[in-house]
């Protein structure tokens, strides 16, 4: 599971988003967390948008080796 820490919030917002959850019936966790995903699942992200992200890139590119050798044909 990722996590994030927001900090320097402007004035208000830490408070915003409690009354906003406690009007969902949400934690302010659950609020954030929905809120972001929300928004973020309607922009197109590309290959590319993830792959310039270097925090938590846990991607493997490296082909796998099949375990086959060089060998020389008999004639």
């Amino acid at each position: 599971m990722e996590q994030i820490l927001i900090r320097n919030l402007p004035p208000g917002t830490k408070a915003a988003l409690k009354s906003r959850a406690r009007q969902n019936r949400h934690s302010a966790e659950a609020e954030a967390r929905e809120i972001l995903t929300s928004v973020l699942a309607s922009e197109n992200v590309t290959l590319v948008d993830l792959l310039v992200v270097d925090e938590g890139a846990d991607i493997d590119f490296e082909p796998v080796q099949l375990g086959f050798a060089n060998r020389t044909p008999e004639l």
